[in-house]
């Protein structure tokens, strides 16, 4: 789970973190009235979406030389103009895709004296399966792009969890971003607070960029990204209350309250599959026949003839589904359990596009069965191989 910029600074204030005072608003009167409440004269007006490179994105509704949706404000009324052309529009940045987000919140805050700018996160090293800093002195850029032009200015180290954070991690972020003296004590205290915050709130990455030094010698996080453990969210109703679901794709949050595991892509057949491994193979063979998933859908071990119905309904409310692949593999999952589900909701949704099944496993020969005798035009494999090349050939077929 992602949250807004706002969000996350005011989770970062409550452990002590440094940041620039600001105000959230919904309206251009709020960011009016918000601006007014900040010490001003320079302002900055931030677009609050769940993606990265906001200030270099664009707004579709406006002249392709309109400023992107991080801008400065000199006086009250830039930031009313600012305001105005941002809220209710759709702003495209690399991350967002074409289609780009609409912009309902913004985030009116303070203007900073830079002198230097620095990227910092943490994150969870698979790895080492621990907690990890990522530091650099190219601040406020495209990390993935220095990682790969310039790969020595990005330094890296891990928390033991044995001992915690310890000073010598605060100085290893002070070393590599070049403080000293009371910057060095700052860093060492803010190092600190992040790793605290990182795990007390179950976070699975936390990126500052820039954290900033300020022409009167502070360090602050100018900047905050910051994504959750979803499996921990049940030890926090108060991050849990944050969550933005207009930011967030409906058939993700109607999955979620199923407990499946969805993800929407970009291709033209939905995949139903029980566990992960197999439903990456199921992604990757369907790539391989030339055509491309359209999402990824696992159901689980465990589930209930009602979450097999979900699923399906899931699958067949994407507009760009043209055909369906079940791929189940029955260990816990019982194969008659998916049948059933599979039947009850094309019984109630109807069924207007190609649907091929492939059951293995526990109860097969009754699944199979049960697809037999239900009379809807289901196409049977007898492998994964087999249905993959079925469900491709289905769908190029209806095209």
């Amino acid at each position: 789970m992602n949250i807004h910029e706002y969000q996350a600074k005011a989770v970062l204030q409550s452990f002590g973190l440094p940041i620039s005072p600001g105000v959230p608003a919904l309206t251009v009167e709020e960011a009016v009235k918000g601006a007014k409440e900040l010490p001003g004269p320079l302002y900055v007006v931030k677009s609050q979406i769940h993606a990265g490179g906001r200030g270099k994105g664009k707004f579709k509704e406006l002249p392709a030389d309109a400023k992107g949706g991080v801008r400065l404000a000199r006086s009250i009324e830039e930031v009313r103009a600012n305001a105005s052309e941002m809220l209710g529009n759709t702003l495209v940045t690399v991350q967002t895709g074409p289609a780009g987000k609409q912009v309902n919140r913004l985030y009116i805050e303070d203007g900073s004296d830079i002198e230097k700018e620095f990227y910092l996160s943490v994150l969870v090293d698979r790895e080492t399966s621990r907690v990890a800093f990522v530091v650099s002195t190219e601040g406020g850029m495209d990390i993935e792009k220095v990682a790969h032009e310039t790969p020595e200015k990005i330094v890296t180290f891990s928390v033991d969890p044995a001992t915690g954070v310890m000073p010598h991690h605060g100085l290893a972020v002070a070393k590599a971003l070049g403080l000293s003296g009371d910057l060095a004590k700052q860093a060492v205290s803010l190092t600190t607070k992040l790793y605290t915050a990182f795990v007390a709130k179950d976070m699975a990455l936390l990126e500052i960029n820039p954290l900033i030094v300020t022409k009167g010698g502070e360090l602050k996080c100018l900047d905050a990204k910051m994504g959750f453990d979803s499996n921990a969210l049940y030890r926090h109703p108060d991050i849990v209350a944050l969550r933005d679901e207009s930011e967030e794709d409906p058939k993700e949050i109607e999955a979620s309250r199923y407990d499946l595991s969805y993800i929407a892509l970009d291709g033209s057949i939905g995949c139903m599959v029980n566990g992960a491994g197999l439903a990456m193979a199921t992604l990757d063979i369907i790539k391989l026949y030339g055509e491309e998933p359209a999402n990824f859908l696992d159901v689980g071990g465990g589930a209930s003839k009602e979450k097999v119905t979900a699923a399906f309904k899931i699958i067949t409310a994407d507009p760009q589904v043209k055909g369906i692949l079940v791929n189940i593999f029955g260990g816990i999952m019982r194969c008659d359990v998916i049948a059933e589900g599979v039947i009850a909701a094309v019984q109630e949704v109807g069924l207007t596009i190609p649907l091929v099944v492939r059951l293995e496993g526990t109860n097969v020969e009754l699944g199979k069965q049960i697809i037999r005798d239900s009379g809807l035009n289901v196409i049977a494999a007898d492998d994964l191989d087999d249905a993959a090349q079925k469900i491709v050939k289905a769908v190029r077929g209806s095209h």
